[in-house]
């Protein structure tokens, strides 16, 4: 059942047109539970009734506040349905971080983990009362509301049109420049050209029996992978968390032929006891994204599992986000390179006049594409600066080669890839300056096995004697005061002053040179 246009194709009828075709094929696994297309479909449309039944309006906006789940699903498809805006937030966020998505989206209900519900209470949200919906593992959860009992007729009002692909449909927030997240507006028509891209870039079936271990917060593992999977019809196995003992378990009990995780769990899988221990032959396809692979880690793949397909999965929220793919073939000539554009995403890279640069050329990386983000939420002079002159200004700053294959160089956005997730370096240091010893200080990301990029500050400390005996660990203490665990400092390097040219600007260049 949808509520959609005749003309259009809305998120939500994606999971639809599967359970028509394959009403008694499995669609998810998560813990004990299993769901069928037809299940799943029926489900969605339960939880799309118990959404507008909490007295919300069309294009009211719904933050998530959760790990993974099949509730979390249902909570992001059920917003498709009833015609909500989704508003994923990210579940390591407390305090007013977590305020302020919450707040700057306008969201007027939630949905939350029970074991989340203190912190989420801690943050002084004025969305409260029977507008906090507990996902699942308490009475009257969306998971509860949406499992059992009829389906209704009608989701909307019969006054209100049927929802169309050219509404709102998530909230991306997404890092960029400033200390502040900034939210992407996805429609359903962009993440539905998303999702036949995915599938047309990366070969997905229905016999793959993917998993899915990584947050469903985050764009790439709902957008690149779940959803396109179940575009397909497969058979779909969800983790809470991307444990590596469980992933390689599930990964042999199940036969699970495709995996995506950040290099960051790739690592430690390819070292983990268990990775030559485990039966990991059906394994066919491992995607991997947010930042490059380590050659040794990628080596070990292989060996370990000869004819085993990888994919370099490359992009931004801004943009679905999946803009380019590397595919398997090409790893041995360009194991540096992101690949070239999927299906609907036209690039170019222009240079500091605007330009296109010739090949071997460095410059920004733009995009036209129906994929595209509508702008940020609420913020129309950082939209205005992003789309310009008919492209979308990635920030990312790339060397293109004769044949199109583009490899990221840098960032002009300065932010830090920690772990595939993006923190602003500026958020950091704002942090850091209410420490009444630091008289400077400036965060790059310095290259590191585990997290790719470790979150890394240099500080310049006051003068005083007072001062002088402040160390790493205090400052560490001070940020986990502050900000989320994955946006603390991983190392502080105290020095008499940082680079600067003689205009006064600061060089991270020659601290990330180092």
């Amino acid at each position: 059942m949808t509520t959609t246009d005749p003309r259009s194709s809305t998120v939500d009828a994606v999971l639809s047109r599967s359970a028509a075709r394959t009403p008694d094929a499995v669609a998810l696994r998560f813990a004990d539970r299993v769901w069928t297309y037809a299940e799943l479909d029926a489900a969605v449309t339960r939880a799309a009734a118990a959404l507008r039944g909490l007295g919300l309006a069309r294009g009211d906006r719904v933050a998530a506040y959760g790990k993974n789940s099949d509730a979390y699903l249902l909570g992001f498809l059920g917003c498709a349905r009833a015609g909500l805006v989704h508003v994923p937030v990210n579940f390591a966020l407390t305090g007013e971080e977590l305020a302020y998505l919450v707040h700057q989206s306008g969201a007027a209900a939630a949905l939350v983990d029970p074991a989340l519900r203190t912190t989420y209470d801690a943050a002084g949200l004025a969305v409260g009362g029977d507008r906090v919906l507990p996902l699942r593992d308490a009475d009257g959860s969306l998971l509860e509301r949406a499992s059992a009992g009829p389906v209704p007729d009608a989701v909307l009002p019969a006054d209100e049109a049927p929802v169309a692909d050219t509404e709102l449909v998530q909230l991306l927030y997404t890092s960029g420049t400033t200390s502040r997240p900034k939210g992407a507006m996805m429609t359903h028509r962009a993440l539905v050209h998303e999702y036949v891209s995915c599938i047309h870039a990366l070969g997905l079936a229905a016999d793959e029996k993917p998993l899915h271990p990584m947050p469903l917060y985050h764009s790439a593992q709902m957008h690149v992978f779940l959803m396109p999977y179940l575009a397909v019809g497969a058979d779909n196995h969800l983790l809470e968390v991307p444990d590596v003992p469980t992933i390689l378990r599930v990964v042999e009990e199940q036969g699970c032929g495709a995996l995506f995780l950040a290099p960051t769990v790739w690592v430690p899988l390819s070292n983990h006891p268990d990775f030559a221990a485990r039966d990991l032959s059906t394994l066919r396809k491992a995607f991997y994204g947010a930042s490059i692979m380590p050659g040794p880690v990628l080596q070990r793949l292989r060996d370990a599992m000869p004819g085993l397909e990888v994919y370099n999965c490359f992009g931004q929220s801004e943009i679905g986000p999946l803009a380019t793919v590397l595919q398997p073939a090409e790893h041995d000539d360009r194991p540096e390179s992101c690949g070239r554009p999927v299906l609907f995403v036209e690039l170019a890279v222009l240079g500091e006049d605007g330009r296109p640069v010739e090949a071997g050329g460095t410059g920004e990386v733009v995009y036209r594409s129906p994929q595209l983000c509508e702008g940020y939420w609420d913020k129309p002079e950082e939209t205005a600066e992003a789309f310009r002159d008919g492209w979308f200004h990635s920030g990312d700053l790339v060397r293109i080669d004769a044949e199109g294959y583009i490899t990221v160089v840098d960032r002009i956005k300065d932010v830090i890839n920690t772990g595939g997730v993006l923190v602003a370096s500026r958020e950091v240091e704002d942090a850091l300056y209410t420490h009444p010893a630091v008289a400077e200080v400036a965060v790059i990301g310095t290259p590191d096995e585990k997290w790719i990029e470790a979150v890394t500050a240099y500080v310049v400390r006051r003068p005083g004697t007072e001062h002088e005996g402040v160390t790493e660990a205090d400052l560490v203490a001070h940020a986990k005061g502050r900000l989320a665990g994955y946006k603390v400092p991983k190392a502080v390097r105290f020095v008499p002053d940082l680079p600067r040219n003689q205009s006064g600007k600061l060089l991270k260049r020659v601290l990330r040179d180092g």
